[in-house]
């Protein structure tokens, strides 16, 4: 396995790692790739399939521009970004990486082939840079989901080999509890020797716990920001509200699901931050950002660990090796295989971490995060508007009480069950393979044309 927790879980902005994250580092890369730019004249971004059907919902049009203007997921303020785009279309250039100035606005220089997709990935974009001497460059990128982009032609490239050989390679959950049965190891004890390959202890830690404060910053400031989504769909904030009349319910006439309530609400809070384009963290995609952090939330402060320092390592370990497996043998882009591949992976991903922070098993680790997938098998991705809010915000609270349940299960058990992980990831990704391409991040299918069609009937 190639990929690093640090992969999986990336610091970024909402409101899609796909639409987003992926084309800002792809815009970004095209230039760094192509320097120096002195003698540039103009530069056109082309957006094709998924990324233009649902690009402007998905704000891929703004993190293209802030991608050529040197900005980063990671670092880029969120507060700033309106006010960035709307100074240089009003200049009517950008400065490339920050530095050289071209002519560019969104209408000439920024295109959206809605019916034409590229032939290595639905969310396919290609940018062109015009030199002075009149010569052309063009490179086609795809984000492939979870913020990850490759060029065309690298998906048949041979992987580069790490720096460092990992101990406990893995390609399958087969080899992983392979590896724990030769070992006596845990999964996470094993993926953190592996990270330890690429790096030191104490930059393994430092790294696990700022994405955990990120994801934890994330739910706070949702829980406590109320108004409106942008969009144009005027969808409210209500985590906050529900969270207020939450805290000063009567603690006497509680039901005791009442107590779930509250890991809904955090899930849902993270995803109104995403959608509003705050500061999230792809677990594994933003999408689905909010399973993880509610249920890490969940059993930090309501499971009372022992050491919840160590145990929310443990957690996020562990998710990360799902999310790989997930990634290497199906897919997690809402474009190539639907929702399940977003919120269904993310709540395998938590039923696993929590099993293991926990401390079950390698058995019941795997048997967690196979119910979690299992009972997500065929979910459409088809967001209303082309907007990361409905039905993607409610689906994130609905994903991590069944990531809760699918723990519970598990850790009730032995281990023993009948589908494997292994075996449902790849009908994940048959069933993906399976599904028509409008049910598949285009707001053309599902949902979003029922309510687009309900409402025009009652006009």
């Amino acid at each position: 396995m190639d990929m690093s927790v640090f992969d999986l879980f990336k610091i970024g902005i909402g409101p899609s790692s796909s639409h987003t994250v992926g084309p800002m580092v792809a815009a970004r890369r095209f230039l760094l790739e192509n320097a120096p730019l002195d003698d540039v004249s103009a530069v056109t971004a082309e957006l094709y399939g998924s990324l233009a059907l649902t690009g402007v919902g998905h704000a891929t049009d703004k993190a293209v521009i802030l991608g050529l203007m040197g900005e980063t997921p990671q670092d880029v303020d969120p507060t700033a970004v309106d006010r960035m785009l709307a100074a240089a279309e009003a200049a009517g250039e950008l400065r490339l990486l920050g530095r050289h100035a071209v002519p560019f606005t969104r209408a000439v220089n920024l295109v959206f082939h809605k019916t034409e997709n590229l032939p290595e990935h639905p969310n396919g974009m290609s940018f062109t840079l015009q030199r002075h001497d009149g010569s052309t460059v063009r490179k086609i990128y795809y984000s492939v989901g979870g913020g990850f982009i490759r060029a065309e032609g690298e998906s048949a490239a041979p992987v580069a080999a790490p720096a460092a050989p990992i101990p406990y390679p893995f390609d399958t959950m087969a080899d992983l509890l392979a590896h724990g049965e030769r070992t006596g190891l845990t999964i996470p004890a094993m993926l953190r020797t592996n990270e330890l390959a690429r790096c030191s202890e104490a930059e393994l830690d430092a790294g696990l716990d700022r994405i955990w404060n990120v994801m934890r910053s994330c739910i706070a400031h949702g829980l406590e920001t109320a108004g409106q989504l942008p969009g144009g769909l005027n969808v409210k904030r209500r985590a906050a509200n529900l969270w207020r009349q939450a805290l000063g319910a009567d603690r006497a006439n509680e039901l005791p699901h009442d107590a779930l309530n509250g890991v809904t609400l955090y899930a849902m809070a993270v995803n109104e931050e995403n959608a509003a384009g705050g500061r999230v963290v792809t677990a594994p995609t933003n999408g689905a950002a909010g399973i993880i952090p509610a249920v890490i939330k969940y059993y930090a402060e309501d499971c009372k660990p022992l050491d919840p320092v160590k145990g929310v390592r443990a957690f996020l370990l562990t998710a990360a090796a799902i999310g790989m497996l997930c990634k290497r043998n199906a897919s997690i882009s809402g474009a190539e295989v639907g929702c399940q591949g977003e919120v269904g992976v993310a709540c395998a991903m938590a039923a696993a971490g929590l099993v293991a922070a926990l401390g079950g098993s390698n058995a019941q680790i795997e048997n967690a995060a196979e119910i979690g997938i299992e009972h997500h098998l065929g979910m459409t991705c088809d967001p209303i508007g082309g907007l990361v809010q409905i039905p993607c915000i409610e689906r994130n609270g609905m994903g991590a009480v069944k990531a809760i349940t699918a723990a519970s299960l598990a850790l009730k058990g032995d281990g023993t069950h009948f589908v494997s992980l292994d075996e449902v990831i790849e009908t994940m990704r048959q069933t993906g393979a399976d599904m028509q391409a409008k049910y598949k991040e285009t707001s053309l299918g599902g949902l979003a044309i029922h309510v687009v069609t309900v409402n025009h009937a009652a006009c």
